[in-house]
Protein backbone atom coordinates (compact mmCIF):
# COMPACT_ATOMS: atom_id res chain seq x y z
CA UNK A 1 0.00 0.00 0.00
CA UNK A 2 1.07 3.91 -0.48
CA UNK A 3 1.11 5.99 2.15
CA UNK A 4 2.00 9.78 1.47
CA UNK A 5 2.73 12.08 4.23
CA UNK A 6 2.64 15.89 4.03
CA UNK A 7 5.62 16.17 5.94
CA UNK A 8 8.03 18.96 7.92
CA UNK A 9 11.06 17.17 9.33
CA UNK A 10 11.31 19.90 11.60
CA UNK A 11 8.07 19.28 13.49
CA UNK A 12 8.50 16.56 16.09
CA UNK A 13 4.62 15.22 15.29
CA UNK A 14 5.77 14.32 11.83
CA UNK A 15 8.93 13.14 12.33
CA UNK A 16 6.80 10.41 14.68
CA UNK A 17 4.62 9.82 12.08
CA UNK A 18 6.57 9.10 9.36
CA UNK A 19 8.41 6.91 11.54
CA UNK A 20 5.03 4.82 12.19
CA UNK A 21 5.04 4.55 8.46
CA UNK A 22 8.56 3.43 7.37
CA UNK A 23 7.85 0.88 10.56
CA UNK A 24 5.15 -0.88 8.83
CA UNK A 25 5.38 -3.65 6.56
CA UNK A 26 4.28 -3.22 3.01
CA UNK A 27 3.78 0.36 2.89
CA UNK A 28 5.50 2.54 0.65
CA UNK A 29 6.28 6.36 1.86
CA UNK A 30 5.76 9.35 -0.44
CA UNK A 31 7.35 12.19 1.58
CA UNK A 32 5.86 15.48 0.23
CA UNK A 33 7.74 18.61 2.31
CA UNK A 34 4.60 20.69 1.71
CA UNK A 35 6.64 23.96 2.88
CA UNK A 36 9.16 23.34 0.05
CA UNK A 37 6.07 21.64 -2.50
CA UNK A 38 2.81 23.16 -0.94
CA UNK A 39 -0.60 21.57 -1.64
CA UNK A 40 -2.97 23.88 -3.96
CA UNK A 41 -5.95 24.83 -2.38
CA UNK A 42 -8.20 22.26 -4.29
CA UNK A 43 -6.02 19.76 -2.89
CA UNK A 44 -6.49 21.25 0.58
CA UNK A 45 -9.93 21.06 0.34
CA UNK A 46 -10.29 17.52 -0.93
CA UNK A 47 -7.79 16.49 1.45
CA UNK A 48 -10.36 18.05 4.32
CA UNK A 49 -13.13 16.71 2.58
CA UNK A 50 -11.64 12.82 3.02
CA UNK A 51 -10.66 13.32 6.01
CA UNK A 52 -14.02 14.19 6.94
CA UNK A 53 -13.33 17.92 9.02
CA UNK A 54 -13.52 21.32 7.96
CA UNK A 55 -10.47 23.07 6.53
CA UNK A 56 -10.36 24.85 10.20
CA UNK A 57 -9.35 21.80 12.09
CA UNK A 58 -6.64 21.77 10.05
CA UNK A 59 -5.21 25.25 10.45
CA UNK A 60 -1.79 25.27 12.66
CA UNK A 61 -3.31 28.09 15.32
CA UNK A 62 -0.29 28.10 17.03
CA UNK A 63 1.26 30.70 13.96
CA UNK A 64 0.88 34.47 14.17
CA UNK A 65 -0.49 34.58 10.69
CA UNK A 66 -3.19 32.29 12.10
CA UNK A 67 -5.26 34.84 14.44
CA UNK A 68 -6.82 36.97 11.80
CA UNK A 69 -8.32 33.76 10.86
CA UNK A 70 -10.20 33.45 14.36
CA UNK A 71 -13.47 34.09 12.67
CA UNK A 72 -13.24 33.00 9.37
CA UNK A 73 -14.69 30.83 6.94
CA UNK A 74 -13.73 27.78 4.78
CA UNK A 75 -12.75 29.00 1.79
CA UNK A 76 -10.81 32.12 3.55
CA UNK A 77 -8.70 29.22 5.73
CA UNK A 78 -8.42 27.14 2.23
CA UNK A 79 -7.22 30.21 0.45
CA UNK A 80 -4.71 31.83 3.17
CA UNK A 81 -2.85 28.02 3.66
CA UNK A 82 -2.36 28.03 0.47
CA UNK A 83 -0.69 31.06 -0.01
CA UNK A 84 1.10 30.43 3.36
CA UNK A 85 1.54 26.49 4.05
CA UNK A 86 3.18 27.19 7.48
CA UNK A 87 -0.41 27.32 8.59
CA UNK A 88 -1.70 23.76 7.70
CA UNK A 89 -1.40 21.34 10.36
CA UNK A 90 0.94 18.01 10.10
CA UNK A 91 1.21 15.87 9.69
CA UNK A 92 -1.18 14.41 6.91
CA UNK A 93 -1.23 11.32 5.59
CA UNK A 94 -3.22 9.76 2.65
CA UNK A 95 -3.43 5.94 1.72
CA UNK A 96 -6.10 4.37 0.04
CA UNK A 97 -8.35 3.76 2.94
CA UNK A 98 -8.62 7.64 3.60
CA UNK A 99 -6.61 10.97 5.24
CA UNK A 100 -5.49 11.29 9.20
CA UNK A 101 -3.91 14.55 10.62
CA UNK A 102 -1.29 13.01 12.51
CA UNK A 103 -1.68 14.39 15.74
CA UNK A 104 -1.45 12.51 17.50
CA UNK A 105 0.23 10.34 15.20
CA UNK A 106 -1.02 7.19 16.36
CA UNK A 107 -4.71 8.70 14.63
CA UNK A 108 -2.71 7.44 11.34
CA UNK A 109 -2.65 3.68 11.80
CA UNK A 110 -6.43 3.55 11.90
CA UNK A 111 -5.66 4.10 7.29
CA UNK A 112 -2.67 1.78 7.60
Amino acid sequence: MKATIYHNPRCSKSREALAILNETPGIEVEIIEYLKTPPSRDTLKDLYARAGMPPREGLRIAEDAAKPLKGADDDTILDAMAANPILIERPLVVTEKGVRLGRPPENIRSIL
